[in-house]
């Protein structure tokens, strides 16, 4: 995997072991925010390190809030009890509404002037409903760019004295999160009536947990009302710990599900006061094998092997709903999420997006203001879309089509770094408890023996067989019949993106033809030789190669094997033989196949196709780091064979 503009996702056989989850955001900034709020000193452990957390932080010491970091994810929150200590900041937040939201409210009823603006999107989440029921209290708040959005600009509040205020709950559930946290600074009793009905209830109730934590119980009437108590005010308990993200364990619960497992997550568990946490009931519908214990999860993919689809109400896991979208791909039918209409305001319209990607990869998709619909590709594959997956700078994008890697093959995520909203080290995570399809690479010279080496192992472990050279000698043979010349590099790489290919046993096809002898020829192997330098071909055949990464393996053949298209691969072997040899066993082949062929010429075509490879500026041939070198001058088909036999992963063949 190569984590720059994209990430390319392996096809993904099986998932077990163990995951030790990041903190909760969610968790992490309230506390942070709490504590500084609070009277005395808190140490949080276990702190989340994200963007999102990160500023939060930078916000706080803006505001010059004194905040030690003891260690990787211990910090020490010395409280102002209300009050901060700076009276004039600007703080710019991100995309991050756990922060910008909560903290809004807090300046706001302050005795200060602050602006606070995001980064574009951010500018482009609600937060009007919020700033009426600020000003209802007294708070003097100007929105600088569109009404009803950030950014703000806030000057110090003249208080209302108001005891009630009402707040809208049908759009996001940080408004009223925000206010029930801001009015413990009022000194005076206030209740906070819900407009609509409360979305995403379980955030909420984190929100009361994390306040109870630091001394301030809210009254409730059910989700239609929450009153503060004049006398209430934060002390810090001392010391806070900040549970496991239960949103970041939906991946690896599905991602045990879909790979068998059993894989065990911790930090998280049956006590949980996260609303996420329910994922795993709703995988448990979907017919995967649950346990849970105080602090862990533990998942196994349902007996039949298959998921099942589900009609679900997702109000109460917004958030880990996004992963179910995903694992529909994979269910016996179509699956209904509903009651989902926040995603429409969070990092991007999840909706919208989800909707869109989920087609890019064969599936039929229905969406509306507050669901979505998913049918599974009919034919069950799970295709690699050469523009890889968006992800709309939303880390949730990402983490959720990580899991279509365990299609029938391997996925490219783009702009993978937005994952460092939330959980920085996804991507390394969730390599070390995922298993890819494995590949044996072997590559060397023309007429080597690879090609036939490579088939034979692939017939012994039951694997299927990718022969690259094919693809290049194919796409010169699509090129002269489509009148594209060798020469012309962008006609070669957009007919690269265009031709279907397929190896059925020792047969090639090529668009629905069966191709004979002339893709064996000295001609059509010099063409290929000339294309396969053209760095836009090769970049435009690399997704076709990786399509051929399929359960239970992959034996492929070719120059760059090892060392670009599988420099993963579970054994990587470099054949080779000398010139005279290899032109020998290539006039035996074409004498066989009742071909003319010329001693002298063959070995002059092949010293000159080995300079040809070895000296072109794009992957040229050469023994990959880790490759074994295997010298058949002397050895038969069969000995070649044992040799790569003998030196596969035991583990691998299993």
């Amino acid at each position: 995997m190569t984590l720059h503009d994209a990430i390319e996702l392996p096809a993904i056989l099986s998932a077990s072991g163990t995951v030790v989850l990041p903190g909760s955001k969610s968790i992490s900034n309230r506390i942070l925010l709490l504590a500084a709020l609070a009277q005395g000193t808190t140490e949080i452990r276990d702190v989340l390190i994200s963007d999102d957390t990160e500023r939060m932080l930078d916000g706080l010491r803006t505001l010059g809030v004194q905040v030690e970091q003891v260690s990787a994810t211990v910090f020490k929150v010395q409280g102002c009890a209300g009050s901060f200590p700076v009276k004039e900041a600007s703080l710019f937040l991100g995309n991050a509404g756990t922060a910008f939201r909560p903290l809004t409210a807090a300046l706001a009823l302050s005795g200060g002037h602050y602006t606070l603006s995001g980064v574009a999107r951010m500018h482009e989440r609600p937060i009007g409903d919020l700033v009426v029921a600020l000003r209802a209290l007294g708070a003097n708040i100007d929105h600088t760019g569109n009404e009803g959005y950030p950014p703000l600009e806030i000057y110090p509040a003249t208080l209302t004295g108001v005891e009630k205020v009402a707040v809208r709950g049908d759009v996001s559930s940080q408004f009223l999160t925000a206010l029930l946290m801001v009015l413990p600074l009022l000194g005076s009793r206030v209740t906070v009536e819900v407009i609509g009905e409360l979305i995403s209830k379980p955030y909420i109730e984190i929100t009361l947990a994390m306040m109870a934590r630091f001394g301030v119980l809210v009254e409730r009437d059910g989700w239609a009302s929450f009153t503060v108590a004049a006398d209430s005010r934060y002390v810090s308990p001392g010391v806070a710990y900040v549970e496991g993200d239960a949103s970041s364990a939906s991946y690896f619960l599905a991602a045990g599900a879909l790979g068998g497992g059993p894989l065990r997550i911790e930090g998280v568990g049956s006590d949980s006061i996260q609303g996420d946490v329910k994922f795993a009931d709703a995988l448990a519908l979907m017919g995967a094998r649950i346990e849970q214990g105080v602090n862990w999860m533990a998942v196994q993919a349902p007996l039949s092997g298959q998921l099942h689809a589900i009609d679900l109400d997702c109000n109460h896991i917004p958030d880990a709903a996004m992963t179910l979208a995903v694992l529909a791909l994979f269910a016996d039918g179509t699956t209904t999420l509903r009651n989902i209409a926040s995603w429409r305001v969070k990092e991007t319209d999840r909706i919208a997006a989800m909707a869109t990607e989920l087609r890019k990869v064969g599936a039929t998709v229905e969406e509306g203001a507050d669901y979505i619909r998913i049918t599974p590709p009919a034919d069950a594959i799970i295709i690699n879309p050469v523009a890889g997956i968006d992800t709309y700078d939303d880390h949730r994008m990402a983490m959720c089509f990580s899991l279509a890697a365990f299609g029938a093959q391997g996925m490219r995520i783009n702009d993978p770094k937005c994952v460092g909203k939330t959980f920085p080290e996804y991507f390394a995570e969730f390599a070390k408890v995922t298993q890819a399809v494995p590949v044996i690479a072997i590559d060397g010279p023309s007429a080597s023996g690879k090609g036939t080496v490579a088939q034979r192992v692939a017939d012994e472990l039951g694997y299927h067989y990718l022969d690259s050279g094919a693809l290049y000698r194919l796409l010169a043979l699509a090129a002269n019949r489509a009148g594209v010349m060798l020469s012309d590099e962008s006609g070669l790489a957009k007919l690269a993106g265009k031709i279907d290919i397929r190896f059925v046993h020792d047969e090639i096809w090529l668009d629905g033809e069966l191709i004979g002898n002339e893709l064996r020829t000295e001609e059509a192997g010099a063409a290929a030789s000339k294309i396969a330098a053209l760095p836009k071909v090769r970049d435009a055949l690399l997704a076709k190669q990786q399509a051929f990464r399929r359960a239970p393996g992959l034996v492929a053949d070719g120059r760059d094997m090892a060392s670009v298209v599988f420099p993963d691969a579970a054994l990587k072997i470099f054949l080779t033989a000398s010139a005279q040899a290899r032109a020998d066993r290539r006039y035996k082949q074409l004498k066989q196949k009742g071909m003319d062929a010329n001693i002298a010429a063959l070995l002059q075509d092949i010293e000159a196709r080995d300079y040809r490879d070895t000296q072109r500026s794009v992957a040229p041939l050469q023994q990959a780091t880790g490759a074994i070198l295997l010298d058949t001058t002397a050895l038969n088909i069969e000995q070649a064979v044992g040799f790569v036999m003998q030196h596969y992963p035991s583990s691998s063949k299993n």
